[in-house]
C-alpha cells in the first residue's frame, strides 16, 4: 500500500502519541505495544497500512531473544547487585576516606575515585548512589562539608557507570546501533576517565580556593597506624581492580566477548562476596530478583519497541524522519545539535532504554547516511545520556539521592550542588564531540 499526501501525518502522530503515554508514567512496553496496535487499526481502517507488516513481529521476537549481546545486560546487572550486597562499596569508602582525609577536599575525592571505581566494576548507576549517600553524605556534613558540594559531588560521581565501561546503558547502545559493544567499551574508557578527572579537578580547586566548603579531617578522626592502614587499602582495592582487569582486560586483549566477560565479572563479584562473608541464600535471591526485574523489564519495552518500529515502519514514518534529519541545515553539525538535544530532553523525563529503543532506531540511518562513525557517536549519546541523567528538575540520580539524604538536606541544595558538575559534564561532551579520536583512539588500537 502506498501512503497517500493527506495521510503522513500518521507516522509522526503515532510517534507523538507514544511520547504523551511515557510522559503520563504508563508502563512502557503496554504503551508502545498499545500504541502500535491503535495506529495499526487506524491505517488499516484508512487503507494506508499493510497488516502484512506484522507478519513480521514473530521472526523479530525470536531474533531478540537469540541475540547473545543482549545476554551480557542480565549478566552486568547481576555483577551490581552481588557487589552491592558484597560490602565493597561500604569498604572502598571508608578505606579511602581515611586515606584522602589528611587533605582539604578529600573525603569529596574519596567519593570521586570510590565512584570511578565502582562504576568500573558494577556499571549500576542506582545502587552507586544509594551506597555512597548512605555511607559518605552524613559523615561529609558533620565534618562541615557545603552541603551543595556533598551533594554534587555524590550524584555526579554515581552517574560515571553510564559512560565508564563496563556500562548497561553501552551494551544497549551496541545492540541498537549495530556497533561491536567491546568497541564501545573501549572507546568509552578515556572519556570516562576524563569525566572522573574533571570532578576531581574541580573538588581540588574549590578547596583552594575555599577550603572551608570542604575542610580535611580533624586529626583525631584519622590518626591510624600508618601499616594498618597500608594492609588496609591493599585490602580493599585488590578485589575491584581485579574485577576490572578481569572484565575490561579480558575485551580489551580479545580474550573474551563482553557477554563471556559479564559471566567472568559475575563469578568474580560472587566470589567476593563469599570472601566478605555476605553470601547467603537470602542474598543469592535478592541478587536473582533484581536481575530478573530489570532484564525483564529491558526486554518487554524492546518487545513493544519492536511492535512500534513495524507499524511506525508500515505509515513510512521512518521514511519521513529520515528525510527530516538528514535534511538538516548544516549536514553533520545540523544533526549532532538536534539530536543531542532530543536525547538530552527527553533524558530529563523517560529511561535510557525507552530512548534507546524508541529513538536511536530512527537516528542510526540517518548516522550512516551523514558517514558518522557510529562507536564515537554511540559513546557521544551515552555521555549526552549522563548528563541528563544528573540535571534538575527530573535527572534520575537526583531522585536516587533525594530518597536517601539526611532531613536537613534540602531538594534546593541538591540541585544547587549538581550545576558544577553538569558544566563539566557538558565540557567533557563539547570536548568528545570536537575531538572523536579521544574514542577513536583505542578501539584503533585492538585492531
Amino acid at each position: 500500500m502506498t501512503l497517500t499526501y493527506e495521510y503522513e501525518w500518521l507516522g509522526p502522530l503515532m510517534f507523538l502519541g507514544a511520547l504523551v503515554f511515557l510522559f503520563t508514567g504508563y508502563p512502557v512496553a503496554f504503551a508502545l505495544g498499545g500504541v502500535a496496535i491503535v495506529f495499526a487499526l487506524l491505517g488499516a481502517a484508512l487503507g494506508v497500512f499493510d497488516p502484512i507488516f506484522l507478519s513480521a513481529m514473530p521472526q523479530r521476537i525470536f531474533g531478540i531473544m537469540a541475540n547473545s549481546t543482549l545476554l551480557a545486560i542480565p549478566y552486568f546487572i547481576f555483577l551490581g547487585s552481588m557487589l552491592e550486597k558484597s560490602g565493597i562499596a561500604e569498604q572502598l569508602l571508608e578505606t579511602m576516606g581515611i586515606v584522602m582525609g589528611r587533605l582539604r577536599g578529600g573525603l569529596a575525592l574519596a567519593v570521586v575515585i570510590v565512584g570511578t571505581l565502582l562504576a568500573a566494576t558494577t556499571g549500576v548507576v542506582a545502587a552507586t548512589v544509594v551506597a555512597m549517600g548512605l555511607i559518605s553524605l552524613p559523615i561529609m556534613l558533620r565534618y562541615g562539608y557545603d552541603k551543595g558540594l556533598a551533594t554534587g559531588v555524590i550524584a555526579a560521581s554515581g552517574t560515571l557507570g553510564q559512560i565508564i565501561p563496563p556500562s548497561v546503558v553501552l551494551i544497549v547502545l551496541g545492540d541498537q546501533m549495530g556497533t561491536s559493544v567491546g568497541d564501545l567499551f573501549i572507546g568509552a574508557l578515556i572519556p570516562g576517565l576524563m569525566m572522573a578527572g574533571a570532578f576531581a579537578l574541580h573538588v581540588l580547586i574549590i578547596a583552594f580556593l575555599k577550603p572551608e566548603l570542604a575542610p580535611a579531617l580533624p586529626l583525631e578522626v584519622r590518626n591510624i597506624d600508618r601499616a594498618v592502614l597500608r594492609k588496609r587499602v591493599v585490602q580493599v582495592m585488590i578485589p575491584p581492580l581485579t574485577l576490572i582487569l578481569l572484565v575490561l582486560g579480558s575485551i580489551f586483549f580479545g580474550i573474551a566477548t563482553p557477554t563471556e566477560a559479564g559471566a567472568i565479572g559475575s563469578v568474580g563479584a560472587t566470589a567476593l562476596a563469599f570472601i566478605n562473608r555476605q553470601l547467603s541464600w537470602k542474598t543469592l535471591q535478592q541478587v536473582c530478583d533484581a536481575t530478573l526485574r530489570i532484564t525483564t523489564m529491558a526486554l518487554f519495552i524492546l518487545l513493544g519497541s519492536t511492535a512500534f518500529s513495524l507499524v511506525f515502519r508500515g505509515l513510512n514514518g521512518d521514511r519521513l524522519m529520515f528525510d527530516l534529519l538528514a535534511n538538516l541545515p548544516g549536514g553533520q553539525i545540523g544533526f549532532m545539535v538536534v539530536s543531542m538535544l532530543t536525547i538530552f530532553i527527553l533524558g530529563f523525563f523517560i529511561d535510557f532504554f525507552e530512548i534507546a529503543f524508541i529513538v536511536l532506531p530512527l537516528f542510526k540511518p540517518v548516522a550512516e547516511a551523514l558517514n558518522l562513525d557510529l562507536v564515537w557517536y554511540s559513546v557521544v549519546v551515552g555521555t549526552n545520556l549522563q548528563t541528563s541523567f544528573l540535571t534538575p528538575p527530573f535527572g534520575f540520580a537526583l531522585f536516587y539521592l533525594r530518597g536517601v539524604a539526611p532531613a536537613t538536606v534540602s531538594t534546593w541544595d541538591i540541585y544547587r550542588g549538581v550545576i558544577p558538575f553538569i558544566l563539566l559534564q557538558i565540557l567533557v561532551l563539547t570536548l568528545v564531540i570536537f575531538c572523536p579520536f579521544l574514542v577513536t583512539w583505542l578501539p584503533s588500537l585492538k585492531t
